[in-house]
């Protein structure tokens, strides 16, 4: 048993907290940060279907390595012409065999074009994917309101069961890492040029931490979080206390969590 049994580290005090989160924020939220990280997928893009679609089929893939991720962003970005919303307006469903190869981890073929399929559907009799999440947001408003109004109409086509597990249920307390990582990629905008910030009617202060191994343990570690599952109370439970620091944009500090778990060479406490 070593001296750190005995003696934990002492928990920072909340002014330490903050100080720390501030200074990761400034150093990730960065236009370097996009390099390494899957929203360079969308960032190819101008126009803001083009931009949505990207985001949310670079997001539902965004686990694993995040080179394989990128790589194989990019290959479905390029199946589609380099220009998805036209693509998916223009083309019938016998024009996607291609797809049918396609394969990220459990997310294969048919997972893929069931998911064009139901993008075609979301803008062609929903509006689009920013008036299904600001539909849902509204119910309530709260992001778990459009989390459940946009797997309602997401899975409103028909298709094989397996596909469902790749679009998080709330309901069931799935953290919806990457569905709470798309909406920050919509919603947050601030000066540092990251995220798009071309959604307007959800509110950043409403938005929730894309829960992972990196920022979870890191919340743990800084005693921004308590519970030990990575589920959807831990969800509402960190980003309840990063709204302690900022209020308006609490998810700013997403990048500051993400940097200090997925770079251990930086120091969780400040020397």
């Amino acid at each position: 048993m070593t001296m750190n049994d005995h003696f934990p580290a002492p928990r920072l005090s909340d002014a330490e907290i903050f100080d720390l989160l501030e200074e990761k924020t400034r150093q990730y939220n960065c236009p370097d940060f996009i390099e390494t990280d899957p929203i360079q997928i969308p960032r190819q893009f101008a126009q803001k279907e083009n931009i949505e679609l990207a985001g949310f089929l670079a997001a539902t893939i965004a686990w694993g390595q995040r080179a394989t991720i990128i790589k194989n962003g990019k290959w479905l970005m390029e199946a589609m012409d380099h220009d998805p919303y036209a693509f998916l307006l223009n083309t019938s469903e016998d024009e996607w065999l291609h797809f049918e190869g396609f394969k990220h981890r459990t997310f294969n073929g048919v997972d893929c074009r069931y998911f064009l399929r139901s993008l075609k559907n979301i803008y062609e009799n929903h509006g689009g994917l920013e008036a299904v999440f600001t539909n849902g947001f509204r119910k309530d408003e709260s992001v778990a309101g459009a989390l459940r109004y946009f797997r309602k109409v997401f899975f409103e086509v028909a298709g094989e069961s397996r596909t469902q597990k790749h679009v998080a249920n709330i309901d069931k307390n799935a953290s919806a890492k990457r569905l709470n990582m798309y909406l920050r990629w919509m919603v947050r905008r601030d000066d540092a040029g990251v995220d798009f910030g071309i959604w307007k009617d959800i509110p950043m202060s409403a938005l929730l931490l894309p829960l992972d191994v990196h920022t979870s343990k890191q919340a743990r570690q800084l005693g921004l979080l308590e519970r030990k599952q990575d589920d959807w109370k831990a969800v509402l439970e960190v980003s309840n206390r990063l709204c302690q620091f900022d209020p308006n944009d609490p998810i700013k500090y997403d990048f500051a969590l993400f940097g200090l778990g997925a770079f251990p060479q930086e120091p969780a406490d400040p020397d």
